[in-house]
């Protein structure tokens, strides 16, 4: 296969493994609690990570001027954005959890534009004016009526921002490090912010669930494919074809959890959550060819 067409199947792999990740934790969420379900999905990430880089990478180690960015980038992913998406996905529907997550790109650039003095075009206000209004037209459907809980609302608009803050100190990570190494140590700090919270808050219940074979596999598929796995093949597709290009793949990501939400947890789908799902992917398409186009006039 030729190596163009192998690199954009690895980034559809990657979204379809990342869409499948908010019906994994909904089942996981059946047995775990949201803080024992991320923790454990981070220290069984790290472990296969860690183990992957001493197989067929060279170790890297930190140096001690970027302690505190690996430290400060962590906070915010995978502390801060898992803290979001997990108590927003268990108190809302799969589907909408995974579009209000995937305007992460549509907000990245308001967020340059004020940090980085990138410029803001009126395409990107275009965007997010459509986004906002098809989330309004999933959350309120057709008798205008709030159709989801507030609080999970409010939970995944945290995780979003949180992941727009974590690009800024992404981008400053890249310039030193690999994808790999980045997401491999952040994913043991984001394990040892949650130890506390898992101790205090979840252990006793965490003790008290019976193993089976749903919750087992659901687990190890979250931490395997879509903590793990997931973020290899769309480190290489980044490596190749670059973040602005990789980006657009994102879009898939709402599209992959409603199919399989509707086929294995019933999810039901009116005409008023179909067609503001697609006015979301709309705006945030727009955005990103926008973006995209401006990023193939600078190379």
């Amino acid at each position: 296969m030729d190596k163009r067409y192998t690199i954009h199947l690895m980034a559809v792999i990657s979204m379809l493994l990342w869409g499948l990740s908010y019906i994994w934790s909904k089942i996981v969420f059946q047995y775990y609690h949201p803080l024992t379900t991320v923790f454990l999905r981070l220290v069984i990430s790290s472990i296969i990570l860690i183990s992957f880089i001493h197989l067929f990478r060279k170790p890297r180690k930190i140096k001690k001027e970027h302690y505190k960015l690996f430290v400060l980038s962590a906070l915010f992913n995978p502390f801060f954005y898992f803290l979001g998406e997990s108590f927003g996905l268990n108190l809302v529907s799969s589907t909408i959890s995974a579009v209000i997550v995937s305007t992460i790109p549509l907000f990245t650039p308001i967020v340059a534009f004020f940090t980085l003095k990138e410029k803001l075009s009126p395409i990107n206000i275009i965007g997010l004016i459509l986004s906002f209004t098809g989330i309004m037209v999933m959350l309120f459907g057709n008798h205008f009526s709030l159709n989801e809980n507030p609080f999970g609302i409010l939970f995944l608009f945290g995780a979003v921002a949180s992941a727009v803050v974590y690009g800024v100190y992404l981008k400053k990570l890249t310039n030193y490090y690999s994808s790999l190494t980045i997401i491999t140590y952040q994913n043991i700090i984001g394990a040892f912010y949650f130890l506390p919270l898992f101790i205090i808050f979840d252990f006793n219940h965490f003790i008290q669930v019976k193993l089976n074979t749903e919750l087992v596999t659901s687990l190890l598929l979250l931490a395997v494919f879509a903590s793990s796995l997931a973020y290899i093949l769309f480190t290489s597709t980044v490596r190749v074809i670059g973040i602005s290009k990789s980006n657009i793949y994102t879009n898939l990501i709402p599209g992959f959890t409603a199919i399989f939400a509707y086929f294995t947890l019933s999810e039901q789908f009116p005409f008023s959550k179909i067609f503001g799902m697609s006015i979301v992917i709309l705006g945030v398409i727009l955005s990103q060819i926008n973006r995209l186009k401006n990023k193939d006039l600078q190379e």
